[in-house]
């Protein structure tokens, strides 16, 4: 998961530097001179994003019981950013440039329109609004982080949550290990309603019909063409995912010893929210847990970066191991830290950093080398060449895209047995391999695109009513995921809140979606135009070429309009087909299988 320092944080009314800011007595200062506001302005935002990031880190890394000092430290430093940001002076001077955009050149008006992408979320004009949002939102990362799980009156953490859903046999003792897991719900139900109103009113300022609206913006949309995009691909990727969900009902019940369900019962897949099915098959020789157990946790985050310096990128700097907190906290610490692992770029330039908890494990493997992959992109674009506010991906899918791709590539088998992790003259069943991974990517995505996307529409753009959040949340779980909650969940829980994203990363997770799609232009181009090689067979590994090309993706930042952006170094428009290229074997497999079986998912895809 990215940490992008605007989207996750807020923004002040004190005025700042001479030239620019006033005070109430001050008549408004004419602006002429755009390169000398926008070196102010870059300036101003970096000290801010320092400050900020340095307080949101303690407060994410560092949670004590009943100890506000982080949290008065954060909604400090974040006040000040959505003052400055979010300041009328800072709006009415883009708009003042932007009204001569033939004077301009290119770069000046993307920075110019960053600015009042920036000012959106915390404008001056919505007061009290924004000052409250940032309290409350300070407010809710504390209760989900700090939230005490609890089994059978012991103390658990989410960790091991994670690993009984993923091992565990027992349908009986499966079931109160996913109800452990949603418990933190309760707590975080009214903030939400809180955050939800608050964030849909800081945005109107600025034109926004809603803070839904505002997120999707960010890619130079609108909702509807957001919510389109999204349907389509849940269309494209569909049928796949019908016969997956069918051979998912039919093989759990078999291990279970249970009659075929008609949907997936929740607590029955490997994961909280059934977004990532890929513990339901082992692919014989390539879990490489054994061999991560052998070599410790260090060793994880130090060979994912000797595979990033093989493809020619550099050495991560000194300061990324000094100030990382890369491992989970010994039992007996006083203090709890952010359990979701992150990239952080803590002043858009040189301070990068991930907050993570490696364990020596094929799961944590594939998380590093996603993590690294925005490291590597923040680095990448951390050049003169690109203006501090534009040193963000080409879109918010594209960060993500980059760590997923090298996360794929590293636990192909080519790969592995290039590395020494699995045995050279392994055989692998390839079918099952393509299932694991379907199991990632394409089950990934009616979550992501469907249930994620809708719901977070639906209480942003249709204020849907807090006393039928938990309601719509399962009905569109059951409609795009094609699962059921064990019983009756009432309105006491609100099961959508126990999804980080749904409190501190709001109104993106389409953003995931979009990064399976592109990964897999990406990958399919890396393994057929620059490796030569099998797309499903590929070992990136000392390829300065691909490097080169991921570079080149990586290093322009958000200079330009991404979809130009992708036809330049593609060809192509953003398009599912390398995925469904991908996986079709594995579509004529399950077709194979599943012949006889009755399928309970509609034939056509759900829609909103």
């Amino acid at each position: 998961m990215k940490k992008l320092a605007l989207i996750c944080i807020a923004v002040s009314t004190i005025g700042f530097l001479a030239f620019t800011f006033r005070s109430p007595e001050t008549p408004p200062v004419e602006y002429t001179d755009v390169k000398a506001y926008l070196e102010m302005y870059n300036q101003k935002y970096q000290e801010l994003l320092i400050a900020s990031n340095l307080a949101e880190w303690d407060l994410n890394t560092h949670i004590v019981e009943g100890d506000a000092t982080n949290a008065e430290k954060a909604q400090k430093a974040n006040a000040a950013f959505a003052t400055f940001t979010g300041s009328n002076e800072n709006i009415n001077a883009a708009k003042a440039f932007l009204a001569k955009k033939s004077q301009l050149t290119p770069i000046q008006v993307k920075q110019l329109e960053f600015i009042l992408y920036a000012a959106g979320a915390n404008p001056e004009a919505a007061g009290q609004v924004v000052q409250k949002k940032i309290v409350m939102e300070t407010e809710q990362t504390e209760k989900l982080f700090g939230f005490a799980y609890n089994m059978g009156g012991s103390p658990v953490t989410t960790n091991q949550l994670d690993e009984m859903l993923r091992t565990l046999d027992n349908p009986e003792k499966r079931l109160p290990v996913w109800e452990a897991s949603k418990e933190v719900g309760k707590d975080l139900k009214q903030g939400l309603v809180d955050l939800r109103n608050l964030r849909n009113e800081s945005v109107k300022p600025l034109g926004y019909t809603d803070y839904f609206a505002y997120q999707v913006s960010d890619y130079g949309m609108s909702t509807p063409e957001m919510l389109a995009l999204c349907d389509q691909m849940v269309k494209d990727i569909w049928p796949l995912y019908r016969e997956l969900h069918t051979w998912a009902r039919y093989t759990l019940a078999e291990k279970y010893k249970q009659p075929v369900p008609e949907y997936l019962p929740a607590h029955w897949l490997p994961n909280r929210w059934g977004q990532d099915w890929t513990a339901l098959v082992e692919v014989e020789g390539l879990n490489v847990d054994d061999y991560l157990k052998r070599q410790g946790p260090e060793y994880i985050v130090t060979k994912g970066e000797e595979f990033y310096k093989s493809l020619g990128f550099p050495g991560l700097p000194k300061s990324f191991y000094e100030k990382s907190s890369l491992y989970p906290l010994e039992a007996t610490a006083p203090y709890k830290k952010n359990n979701h692992a992150s990239a952080w770029h803590m002043d858009n330039d040189k301070d990068v950093r991930s907050l993570m908890s490696v364990e020596p494990n094929t799961e944590w493997w594939g998380t590093v080398l996603h993590e690294l992959g925005h490291i590597y992109y923040y680095m990448s674009y951390s050049t003169p060449e690109v203006p501090l506010i534009l040193r963000n991906g080409a879109n918010r899918g594209y960060h993500e895209a980059m760590g997923s791709l090298i996360g794929l590539a590293a636990l192909q088998k080519p790969f592995l047995q290039g590395q020494g992790m699995v045995d050279p003259n392994l055989k692998v069943d390839e079918t099952k391999q393509l299932m694991k991974e379907a199991l990632d990517f394409i089950v990934h995505i009616p979550w992501g695109a469907g249930v994620m996307t809708r719901f977070e529409s639906e209480i942003y753009a249709k204020n849907l009513p807090e006393n039928t959040f938990n309601a719509t949340w399962w009905s569109l779980v059951k409609k795009y995921q094609g699962i059921e909650a064990p019983s009756l969940r009432g309105e006491e829980y609100c099961d959508a809140a126990t999804k980080t994203h749904i409190n501190n990363d709001p109104a993106q997770y389409y953003d995931y979606s979009i990064s399976n799609v592109l990964l897999f232009q990406f990958h399919q181009h890396i393994a057929t135009k620059i490796l030569k090689q099998d797309p499903h067979a590929t070992n990136y590994w000392g390829s300065k070429e691909t490097g080169d090309f991921l570079k080149a993706l990586m290093k322009t930042g958000a200079t330009e309009d991404w979809r130009t952006h992708l036809k330049k170094h593609l060809g192509t428009e953003m398009s599912a087909q390398a995925m469904l290229e991908y996986f079709k074997p594995l579509m004529t497999h399950l077709k194979t299988v599943n012949k006889g079986r009755k399928h309970t998912l509609p034939e056509t895809a759900p829609k909103g």
